[in-house]
């Protein structure tokens, strides 16, 4: 997977306790367009429709802090698309969407547009040992 780019608000939004990242609910969104790092919310990303994909909830299988070192560990997550294509998409963002306004945490680029035709899927590889992020 390409690499992590953490929206700014993110930090404020932990700073802030908007985010338990050891409870809420991420979920992958799906865009066409470049994320830029000012975005804050859902509604700032131009997403795709998802009419015939699967889930795109993430399963978080640790959330702990050793040394003063928080990491964020989430499952590899397949996406799946049935009864027609989904896409075009290039950027993988991660969102909480247990908030009301969808805050947004980060993005990967693919670094080219991908379409899923019915029965393709997407293998989204999240680091097992690094962790989604990491927090010092």
């Amino acid at each position: 997977m390409a690499v992590f780019n953490k929206f700014n608000s993110f930090v404020e939004a932990v700073a802030e306790k908007l985010h338990d990242l050891g409870a809420d609910q991420l979920t992958l969104a799906l865009t066409n367009t470049a994320p830029v790092a000012a975005n804050t919310q859902l509604s700032d990303i131009t997403q795709i429709s998802y009419t015939n994909l699967s889930t795109r909830n993430l399963t978080r299988t640790s959330s702990s802090q050793t040394s003063g070192l928080y990491k964020l560990v989430v499952a590899d997550t397949t996406l799946t698309s049935t009864g027609g294509s989904t896409g075009p998409f290039r950027y993988v963002v991660v969102y909480n969407s247990t908030t009301a306004s969808g805050l947004l945490i980060g993005w990967y680029d693919y670094g080219t547009a991908l379409t899923l035709n019915s029965g393709e899927s997407l293998s989204v590889d999240f680091d097992q040992v690094n962790g989604l992020l990491t927090i010092q």
